[in-house]
């Protein structure tokens, strides 16, 4: 009888393990990590113990940052929505976006990630309807391509009939970084990269991994730079390369943007990002210091598959 009891007691003690939704795991030797499970949307991650997207950012705030997307004179009426923006970012949540640091900042990157993909899908201009930054999301792929973006590349090479012109929310180009962000995706871009303008939640997938992820070693990532993971080096600091919203247009767009003093495309991409804190009600006196990359060395040179 003893023995059942004992058996029992363990039982129940499995159980209470199984259901916790705060769990500890160990990380080193005498430390202890808490993580958290808020279900579908973030679990098992240090991360998912801070609030979740859908904690402070909801279908009608989706709504009236890009109120013109569905406009009759709109190129992707009907595509972009809330719902493959949300089950897109779940996947990146316990990974640190817009999980990061308290309120203010989940807030402040979710804000700066838009504000990326706002300007860069805007059909936005200076006398449209609501004004040239309610434009965003307007399109989900490049409407007259220039060239055929495909150059040689013994790992990434170009598949016949696949064209790699501009798709997504942070627009794709050229037939490597179809492979690449096709990888870090687990989708064969390469071979379909059709797949951005047909899957709203690919395009934000593939657009949310660009910003969490570092193109090359040693270097940060966007959410890095943002969120203050990064720390600039002396080569940094004389490059004039320092966290904050400018240097995230530096590790997207390098020098197309950054380096070439107030240009216009840096200033969209800033006033976007302070529009979108505005309308999420953080206030674009909370943009942070470094917010322009006007004289930013970028960390890697223009190239001939750099994303634009």
């Amino acid at each position: 009888m003893g023995k059942n009891k004992i058996w029992i007691w363990a039982a129940l003690a499995m159980t209470v393990l199984l259901v916790a939704t705060q769990v500890e795991v160990s990380e080193g030797k005498g430390k202890k990590e808490k993580v958290c499970d808020k279900g579908w949307e973030c679990k098992n991650s240090k991360f998912c113990c801070n609030e979740t997207i859908t904690d402070f950012f909801q279908t009608y705030q989706f709504e009236n940052l890009f109120s013109k997307r569905n406009a009759p004179v709109a190129h992707a009426v009907g595509f972009w929505d809330y719902q493959s923006f949300i089950l897109a970012a779940a996947l990146f949540e316990p990974l640190g976006f817009c999980t990061t640091g308290g309120k203010q900042m989940q807030m402040k990157e979710l804000a700066a990630f838009l504000g990326h993909v706002g300007c860069k899908t805007s059909c936005g201009y200076g006398v449209a309807t609501g004004g040239p930054l309610a434009w965003g999301l307007c399109y989900n792929h490049e409407m007259s391509p220039s060239q055929t973006y495909c150059q040689e590349d013994l790992k990434y090479p170009c598949v016949e009939g696949a064209e790699y012109y501009g798709r997504g929310a942070l627009p794709v180009y050229w037939n490597t970084n179809y492979g690449v962000i096709g990888d870090g995706i687990k989708e064969d871009l390469l071979h379909h990269p059709e797949y951005l303008e047909q899957n709203a939640t690919l395009a934000f997938q593939a657009a949310i991994w660009r910003w969490m992820t570092p193109m090359k070693k040693k270097q940060p990532s966007a959410h890095d730079v943002f969120v203050g993971n990064w720390k600039p080096t002396k080569n940094d600091t004389l490059s004039k390369r320092l966290p904050g919203f400018g240097a995230t247009m530096n590790v997207l767009y390098g020098d197309l943007v950054c380096g070439q003093g107030f240009i216009d495309s840096m200033n969209n991409l800033i006033s976007h990002y302070q529009y979108y804190l505005d309308l999420m009600g953080v206030g674009r006196e909370s943009s942070g210091d470094n917010l322009d990359c006007a004289e930013q060395v970028a960390f890697n040179p223009s190239a001939p598959a750099a994303t634009s």
